[in-house]
């Protein structure tokens, strides 16, 4: 299966190119069947990004612009009334599908956000008094630009909260921009991807995850770590219980792709800023105050075990 993880990251790196470690986890994120918010300047290759993860599952997947005029019936779907049985016949909307590219979430506004609140944690909507369950599996893959644009709408933390991870793409090195800039358009190379994974292998590799060892002396550390972010001053308000959790899902998903039998530090390490960046908000006037200095300023407060 580590063969097949590879081949995926290395069909991956042919359309985002030079960020390996962003693809690695970004695929972690889905292989520990969460969902992933990607975040960063318009043009670095967000949507690409998730489209390349779409065609590599091999899922079938809708794709939403958000907008500021965007209602939740947009996205959940609508009843429509049928004079000749005088009955209303709900139309599905685009969140059924097993990957939901969500572009640009934060240029709708908060009350077509929160129509994916239910669907993010439970999977599944509610419409008209009927719930509905989504496909399996569910994934979101969003793209968000950086909130100090103009035209955006700031995320409320019970969203950001049902986001397993937010990563980041940047600018890329010189050598992996030449490629971009003298290569073929990475939308016309999208066409010729071809899917990795079949449906089943998803699901053994995502329920190979939840089988990856965790020793309780990892479970001290990832305690330490929301102990500490609890207690420490330079955190508005520390990690919750659901962070815990998500941060071993994460690297569990890491070690099995790493193909490590049980997990490692050095795997809690690896996704710790992409899993609590976005959970953590500065409580005091000095030092950093961005959620990925202050995970940085976590990992190196807390010890190894």
């Amino acid at each position: 299966m580590k063969q097949l993880l590879d081949q995926a990251v290395m069909q991956a790196g042919k359309i985002i190119v030079g960020k390996e470690q962003t693809l690695r986890l970004a695929l972690t994120c889905l292989l520990a069947n969460g969902h992933l918010l990607i975040e960063d300047l318009p043009g670095v290759g967000k949507t690409t990004l998730a489209h390349t993860l779409a065609r590599l599952l091999g899922l079938q997947y809708q794709r939403i612009q958000f907008t500021s005029d965007l209602l939740p019936a947009d996205i959940i779907g609508v009843s429509v009334y049928h004079r000749g049985d005088e009955s209303f016949q709900f139309h599905p909307g685009p969140v059924f599908t097993q990957l939901l590219l969500a572009d640009e979430i934060n240029r709708a506004t908060p009350k077509a956000q929160s129509a994916l609140l239910e669907a993010m944690e439970e999977r599944q909507v509610t419409s008209d008094g009927m719930t509905r369950s989504l496909p399996q599996p569910f994934f979101v893959i969003a793209t968000q630009n950086p909130a100090h644009q103009i035209g955006t709408f700031p995320l409320p933390e019970s969203q950001l909260d049902r986001f397993l991870m937010r990563i980041h793409i940047g600018y890329p090195d010189e050598r992996a921009e030449r490629i971009l800039l003298s290569g073929e358009d990475r939308r016309s190379l999208l066409e010729q991807l071809t899917p990795c994974l079949t449906l089943e292998q998803l699901r053994d590799l995502q329920h190979q995850v939840t089988q990856v060892h965790v020793a309780d002396a990892l479970l001290d550390y990832i305690q330490a770590l929301l102990k500490f972010s609890r207690n420490s001053p330079r955190f508005h308000h520390g990690l919750s219980p659901r962070a815990g959790l998500a941060l071993i899902n994460s690297a569990r998903a890491w070690a099995l792709q790493a193909g490590h039998a049980q997990v490692l530090p050095e795997d809690v390490q690896a996704v710790l800023s992409a899993t609590v960046a976005h959970r953590l908000h500065s409580g005091s006037d000095t030092g950093v105050t961005e959620g990925q200095g202050l995970a940085q300023f976590l990992l190196e407060s807390v010890p190894l075990p």
